[in-house]
Parts: C-alpha cells; structure tokens; sequence
C-alpha cells in the first residue's frame, strides 16, 4: 500500500504577520508549508517545489496574485496546481477575475482557519479523484528502490547498454541493472498495448476545435493562448468554458493528452525516458518526469517496469492454461 505523502502548500503573502500565521497554522494541521513574499518570487518556488496546492493573496508586489496565477496556468509544471486565492479584494468584479483565469477557490478575509482548511480539503480531495480516474497506476504500486528516486539523473537513469539477438534494446538504471525493453520475451499474440491516446479528449461538440487543436498541437510547446487564439476566444474566456463544461483547464487538457502519449511509448517503444519527453512536446525532460510522477504517482521507468511485469505474468498464465 502506497504511503500518504505530507501535501505541499505554497502560501503567498506580502505581510509577514499574515504569512506567518497561515504557516504555523498549515504545519499545525500536518501540511508542508512553504512561502513567498512577492508574486515574482512565489512564480520561481511554484516552478522548482511543486507543490499540491497554493494560496495566494491578490495584492503582492512585483506580480498581483492574477498575474502569478496566469503565469503558473501557462506553464506545463504548473498548470494544474490546484489554486486559491486568500484575498482582500473583495469586488464581485475581483472574483469574477479570479475565477475566470482558472483559480479553484477565491476567499475573501478576513476568514477563519476552519473555511480555510475546508476549502484545502476539497480541493486536494478534487485533485487526487482526477488523477485515479486518468492514472492507469494502481495505489499499490510503489518506486522500485534500485536507482528512481525523484534525485535520480535523467540523462543516466534509462540508457541503451546494446542489442539483443531480436535486435531490441536493454535498459539499464543507475544500479547497472539490465531490464528488458518493452516488447521483449512476447509473442506476437501478446503484444502490449496502451489504451488508446486519443480517447483521453472529451467528446463535447460545443468544443469540438477546442480538442481538435489540442490533438494536433499537443506534442508542441502551446500554451493556453495559443489554443485561444486557434479557436477565437480570449484565455480567460475560453479558460471558463472549458473548465465548465469539463471541470478540468486547457492546460490541464494539454497534459492529460501528453500524459497518455507518454503511457502510449512507454508500452510500445524502446525509446529512453528524455526521447519520449521532447516527442509529446516537452522542453525540459525534468518537466515531464515531474508530471508523470505526479498524475501516476511513480517515474516513467518504475512505471514501465510494472506493466511489462504484470503483461509477463499474463503471458506466462496464458501460456499455462494454453
């Protein structure tokens, strides 16, 4: 059984009184508290932490808490960080604001630590229904402790050691363990595969050149601008339409598509780990080894190492009542 991880949450908050009191507060209820005085600075922890969720107050200096939150929703790592804004600003049009550029929960101050923690609550809950409803990673699966720890090289975790007979690739980890390619030891019977990528996208017709653009562009650098621009929208607008129609952001979308392709090679290629990443559309490897231990809650080789586990133990059975 998987281990409960301590939730990161990222708090920006210009007052040191009032940064100080949310921090001591999330540590008292269990969770790993990080801060950030000014919006430039929470867009730079946001990106190298990730954490599960942050709070942020609207009025911070160098970046407002929108511009932090349109940063952070424009970034791959960051997309679908779930995000609440703690504010003084308590306009409808504020709100209004907020919630249009995509942020989970918008409470006004002064609040209490109860609605606070309420609302951290459902949104970690929402967080983690979305990723066992798109992982394909059962709970139980655990990292194999021979070299995929999160500190673990990218460039030297997965590397070709040379051919087999049949022509396929070894890998091996950082360990100097060999583990067969993906294909390897099969009949053509039982050739593995993944569900089908395509699927992933929502059928809805209201954004059908939504999906379609996403489809054709996932495995390139597009942002949420980008799609808004192919479909006429403006990024806040299409942000709310999306997210109402399907409860998830463009972003979020975008990665899910990306998250599925990954899975796609993982099972029918050799390819290494940084090869697959910079073919679904990711620039830096580190992004995508982030993303994928997120949505699944294991590496991209621990992973793949499992399904080719669990497809030799079906082969072997199949074989046994055949």
């Amino acid at each position: 059984m998987a281990k409960e991880t301590v939730k990161k949450i990222l708090v920006i908050e210009n007052k040191a009184e009032t940064r100080k009191l949310f921090l001591s507060c999330l540590k008292a209820e269990g969770f790993h508290a990080i801060s950030a005085e000014n919006g430039a600075i929470a867009v730079q922890r946001a990106q190298q932490e990730l954490p599960d969720l942050i709070i942020s107050e609207v009025l911070v200096p160098k970046l407002d808490g929108f511009r932090v939150l349109m940063a952070l929703r424009q970034n791959p790592a960051t997309a679908i960080i779930p995000f609440i804004f703690v504010t003084a600003k308590v306009s409808r049009t504020d709100i209004r604001k907020g919630m249009e550029l995509g942020a989970d929960d918008y409470i006004t101050k002064p609040c209490t630590l109860d609605e606070l923690l309420k609302a951290i609550a459902a949104r970690l809950q929402r967080q983690a229904i979305l990723q066992k409803l798109y992982g394909t990673v059962a709970t139980s699966v655990t990292e194999n402790p021979s070299g995929d720890s999160c500190g673990t090289s990218l460039t030297n975790a997965v590397t070709p050691t040379g051919k087999t007979s049949t022509g396929t690739f070894l890998y091996s980890n950082s360990k100097g363990i060999e583990v067969p390619s993906a294909k390897q030891n099969f009949s053509a019977n039982s050739t593995m595969k993944s569900d089908d990528p395509q699927s992933i996208l929502p059928n809805d017709p209201e954004l059908k050149e939504v999906f379609r653009f996403i489809e054709a562009n996932y495995n390139q650098q597009i942002t949420l601008s980008d799609v808004a621009g192919a479909v006429g929208y403006s990024p806040a607008y299409l942000t709310n339409l999306v997210r109402r129609q399907t409860g998830q952001t463009v972003q979020g979308w975008i990665i899910e598509r990306r998250m599925a392709a990954a899975r796609s090679l993982l099972l029918e290629t050799n390819e290494r780990v940084d090869e697959i990443a910079t073919r679904i559309g990711y620039y830096h490897t580190v992004h995508f080894f982030r993303q994928f231990r997120q949505y699944h809650g294991t590496t991209p080789q621990a992973w793949r190492r499992t399904q080719l586990a669990q497809y030799k133990t079906q082969y072997t059975q199949e074989r046994k009542n055949g």
